[in-house]
C-alpha cells in the first residue's frame, strides 16, 4: 500500500514538471515569434537617403531620328529611243565617271550620221570648184558666201548626227554605285525611260529635323565656330539601325531656309564622309549630337517624381522639413536630369524614400555626399 502510494505521488511529480515544461517552451515560441514579426516589420521601413545636388562639366546629348541620303542620286534615263543593245553594268556594281553602262542599238543614229558626213563633203567640194573659178574670174564673192554658208550648215547637221548617235551610249556622269536595272537587254526603250539609277556614296546626307528651340542654341554654337570662338562645338556621331555608331564623325553642312509651321520644326543636314560604303541611300538611323554644358547644375534623375507633367523634387530644410519643389529640366542624360531652374547646390534633395513622405512632414535621415551618389546611378526617375 504504501508504495503504491509513493509511485502515483512520483507519477503526479513527473506530470507536473512535463506540462511545465511545455508551457514555458510555448512562451518562448511566441517570444521568438514575436521578434521575428517585429525585425520582419522594421526591415519594410526604408531609410530615408538625402544627397544635394552639384555643379559640374556634362555631355548633353539630343536624339534626332533621320534619314540618310546620297549625295549625288540620279535616275539614268535614255536620251534617245531604240532597243537596248547592251547593258555593260551589274546591279551594285561600283563605276567610274565615264564608264559606259549601257548602248543602245544605234543603226538609224550611225545612217544618220553617215549621210549628214557624205552630205558636208559634197558641199565642200562644190565650195572648193567655186573658190577655183572666182580666181579665174568666172565666179563672183557672194556665190563663194554663199556656198559657204551652206558647207557651215551642212556640218552643223554633222555635228547634230554625232550627238545623237552618242546618245545612245549611255555613260557614269560620276562616280557610284549602279541601282536594280529597269530594262533588260533587248528591250524597247523609249526616249526618257528609266534604265537605273545612279547613286554617289563617297559623302551622305543626313537630315533630320530640329525644334525651334534647338535650333537657337545650335545656330548660336555654329556662328561661334564660324567666328573663331569656338573648336567644334557640336559633336555628330550616327547611331545605325543595329543600334551601333557610324564610325566616322559628322559635321553640319545646311540648314533649311523655312520652318515648319505645322511642327514648329526646321531640317538640318549632317555631312558623314562614307570611305568604305557601308552607308546607301535610303537608310534610316539616330543622329546624336553631343554638347559641353559648363558648370551645369546636376542631380540624380530617380530624385525626382512626375505630377500632370510637371516635374517635382522634395528638399530637405534646416529643420528636416520636408517641402515639394517645382523644377525646370534643361536636358535628361543619361541617370541625371540638368537643371534649368528650381534647385541649386546648396539645397538638400530626397533621394530614396520619395514615397515615404508628404509635403510638411519633418523626418530623419541619412546623408550621402553626391559624388558617391552620381556614381553609383542605375536607376530613372519614378
Amino acid at each position: 500500500m504504501k508504495i503504491s502510494t509513493i509511485a502515483a505521488f512520483i507519477l503526479g511529480l513527473v506530470c507536473l514538471s512535463l506540462s511545465l515544461s511545455g508551457c514555458v517552451s510555448q512562451a518562448d515560441s511566441q517570444d521568438v515569434s514575436h521578434a521575428a514579426s517585429e525585425s520582419k516589420s522594421e526591415s519594410h521601413e526604408h531609410v530615408i537617403v538625402v544627397t544635394s545636388p552639384v555643379r559640374k562639366d556634362v555631355i548633353s546629348t539630343q536624339p534626332y531620328v533621320c534619314q540618310i541620303h546620297s549625295c549625288q542620286h540620279i535616275e539614268v534615263r535614255a536620251l534617245e529611243g531604240g532597243y537596248l543593245e547592251k547593258i555593260l553594268v551589274k546591279e551594285g556594281q561600283a563605276v567610274k565617271k565615264g564608264e559606259l553602262m549601257f548602248k543602245i542599238l544605234p543603226v538609224l543614229y550611225q545612217a544618220r550620221l553617215e549621210s549628214e558626213s557624205a552630205e558636208v563633203k559634197r558641199l565642200q567640194i562644190e565650195l572648193d570648184n567655186a573658190q577655183a573659178l572666182m580666181q579665174k574670174g568666172y565666179v563672183a564673192a557672194p556665190q563663194i558666201a554663199l556656198k559657204q554658208a551652206e558647207v557651215a550648215k551642212a556640218e552643223a547637221k554633222l555635228n547634230l548626227a554625232k550627238a545623237e548617235l552618242s546618245f545612245t551610249n549611255v555613260t557614269a556622269p560620276f562616280d557610284g554605285i549602279v541601282d536594280r536595272q529597269r530594262c533588260q537587254q533587248g528591250s524597247l526603250i523609249q526616249e526618257g525611260d528609266i534604265l537605273t539609277t545612279f547613286s554617289d556614296n563617297s559623302l551622305m546626307w543626313v537630315y533630320f529635323n530640329v525644334p525651334e528651340k534647338n535650333y537657337l542654341a545650335y545656330k548660336a554654337e555654329l556662328d561661334l565656330e564660324k567666328a573663331g570662338a569656338k573648336q567644334n562645338p557640336l559633336q555628330i556621331e550616327l547611331k545605325l539601325a543595329n543600334g551601333q555608331i557610324f564610325p566616322q564623325p559628322g559635321k553640319i553642312g545646311a540648314i533649311e531656309a523655312d520652318f515648319n509651321n505645322t511642327t514648329g520644326n526646321i531640317s538640318f543636314r549632317a555631312d558623314f564622309p562614307n570611305p568604305d560604303g557601308l552607308l546607301r541611300n535610303g537608310q534610316t538611323g539616330t543622329i546624336l549630337i553631343h554638347t559641353s554644358l559648363k558648370d551645369v547644375v546636376v542631380i540624380p534623375q530617380r530624385a525626382t517624381f512626375e505630377i500632370l507633367a510637371r516635374r517635382y523634387a522634395y528638399v530637405v530644410d534646416k529643420d528636416n522639413v520636408v517641402h515639394q519643389r517645382d523644377i525646370t529640366i534643361q536636358s535628361a542624360q543619361d541617370d541625371i536630369f540638368v537643371i534649368q531652374e528650381g534647385l541649386d547646390k546648396d539645397d538638400k534633395i530626397i533621394l530614396e524614400g520619395i514615397r515615404q513622405v508628404r509635403d510638411g512632414d519633418k523626418i530623419e535621415y541619412e546623408f550621402r555626399a553626391p559624388e558617391e551618389v552620381l556614381d553609383k546611378l542605375k536607376y530613372h526617375a519614378e
